[in-house]
């Protein structure tokens, strides 16, 4: 491996189409992607997806496979200027007289440039004089101006599965490009690798390279201690620990036993290792190395011949990020969401937020997080605090318009709101209720004045003739019958007298008194 290339991530680019993973709904048959890069029509492309999921990858496989000029734009550093200086040159480009070449214009970040910025886009776009492949991380519906929408093709990529993003760790372990063949990834580290990579290509090939790097450095000690081994292997030894040791005394004890009457222990000084043997560096007390006793000394994980071993303990050093049990395809991922919802239900804040930090830290999904909130906020808190629903879906908004990690703050700030509201249940379980007895066959006619009106003869069958206007009345309501015969009179919501429900409890009852009383 060739610590001087270029990172693992953009070695290991996909050449084309066909090698790209993930996105099958972009590259169908007959796609339009398809038809851009293999038709060589001149379509520009605004790419919408999380980090990672291939958008400038895609903008490079159509500038290569088209042997187009590629340039590429950050949002982040350039300005107008610099839009106009690469349309500018495309133009002169395409009227060379030794032959037209077309340029495909990356701007990764589009988002972030302003409406003046995207303004000056729209003459290059418009005209062909580039092929705009823009990319960005937020909604374009609210981040790109309309007319550069209308004037591009928009592809949605989506996150990265696991198994996605295995195939991809696995190629890159392989191939020429990547690691050579030199690495072997444990099955632990492979499932906390994907963890926290969350679907994002580019970080799980970093966090990838990272730990090859610490791992190529614990296999070239290893081959150290195996030559020291070999350049003992020749020289009478006159005990191994097991030998050296009593019955019943592991070789642990045996060299501690060894070092404990040693004339150099009884007279202060160090052990004596053992005259012309070679002693590896950094090694700990009482390991067995090649059938010798190394005294002090003990020879590190990741001693196997061949490959070097990417093990869970090397990742989590390479990368600083201890791993979290959780499985976001087995029981703990189920587990855990669960107790994130339970503590809301139970209203403990500080539990809710230990559970959210797990998911996060574990890498999962923030949408299936956002979604499960929403779910709380009606089905433990409803009509307690009404509020609490809008304050879900607003952060469910936030982590599709900003993503991670910043959307973790939302996540943070509605599961607080959630936690701290008054409780209720009321609304979930009227809803259940009038589902069960819909499926036990209570489901009589629509009462004749509550049936559609609004076509000839309507009336004339009795469909709203005696409908009456709740408006009519001051109070907005009427005495009338609603439901059908066979339920009329049956309370499907009960308030609570928590948080705000408790105004609705008096309200609902002072309701249906009116509604009942229909002398």
């Amino acid at each position: 491996m060739d610590h001087t290339a270029a990172p693992l991530a953009v070695r290991m680019r996909p050449r084309g189409l066909d090698e790209l993973v993930g996105q099958q709904h972009l590259l169908a048959p007959g796609s339009p992607l398809r038809r851009l890069v293999e038709g060589d029509q001149p379509m520009s492309l605004l790419l919408w997806g999380p980090p990672g999921t291939g958008k400038t990858t895609i903008a490079a496989v159509v500038s290569h496979q088209t042997n187009r000029k590629f340039v590429e734009l950050s949002a982040v550093t350039a300005g107008v200027k610099d839009v106009r200086q690469v349309i500018d040159g495309a133009r002169r480009d395409l009227a060379r007289a030794a032959g037209p070449v077309e340029t495909v214009l990356f701007i990764d970040e589009v988002h972030r440039f302003t409406k003046a910025q995207q303004d000056a886009l729209l003459p290059g776009v418009e005209n062909r004089w580039v092929t705009l492949v823009a990319a960005t991380t937020e909604n374009p519906f609210f981040s790109v101006i309309s007319p550069l929408l209308s004037r591009s093709l928009l592809l949605t990529l989506e996150s990265l599965t696991d198994d996605d993003i295995s195939k991809l760790l696995d190629r890159a372990l392989v191939d020429e490009r990547g690691l050579n063949d030199e690495f072997t990834l444990a099955d632990d580290a492979r499932d906390h690798l994907l963890r926290m990579a969350g679907g994002d290509a580019r970080r799980a090939l970093t966090y990838l390279e990272a730990a090859a790097g610490g791992a190529r450095a614990k296999h070239e000690q290893a081959q150290k201690y195996e030559a020291a081994s070999d350049a003992r292997g020749s020289e009478p030894v006159s005990k191994t620990a097991e030998d050296a040791a009593p019955t019943g005394e592991g070789p642990d004890e045996a060299v501690r036993r060894d070092r404990a009457e040693s004339p150099e222990a009884q007279s202060g000084g160090a052990p004596d290792s053992g005259a012309g043997q070679v002693v590896p560096d950094e090694v700990v007390p009482g390991q067995v190395v090649s059938d010798q006793v190394v005294s002090d000394q003990v020879v590190p994980d990741g001693l196997v011949p061949g490959r070097a071993v990417i093990d869970l303990v090397t990742l989590e050093t390479a990368v600083d990020r201890a791993a979290v049990r959780y499985d976001r395809a087995g029981d703990q991922h189920y587990d855990v969401a669960s107790a994130l919802i339970k503590s809301i239900r139970g209203s403990d804040v500080d539990a809710a937020m230990h559970y959210l930090a797990r998911m996060i830290v574990a890498g999962e999904d923030p949408r299936f997080i956002a979604r499960r909130l929403v779910i709380s906020a009606s089905e433990d808190i409803g009509m307690g605090d009404p509020a609490a629903l809008g304050v879900a879906v607003a952060a469910a908004d936030a982590v599709q318009l900003i993503g991670m990690p910043e959307a973790r703050i939302n996540l943070a700030q509605a599961v607080v709101a959630l936690a701290l509201a008054p409780k209720s249940n009321a609304v979930i379980t009227a809803v259940d209720a009038a589902i069960a007895d819909v499926k036990a066959g209570k489901v009589g006619p629509v009462p004749p004045h509550l049936r559609d009106a609004h076509y000839a003869g309507a009336k004339k069958i009795g469909h709203g003739a005696t409908y009456q206007y709740s408006h009519d009345d001051p109070r907005g309501v009427l005495p009338q019958q609603y439901a059908p015969d066979v339920i009329d009179g049956t309370d499907y919501y009960t308030p609570t007298r928590r948080g705000g429900e408790a105004a609705y409890a008096d309200r609902v009852a002072a309701i249906r008194k009116i509604l009942r009383d229909r002398k």
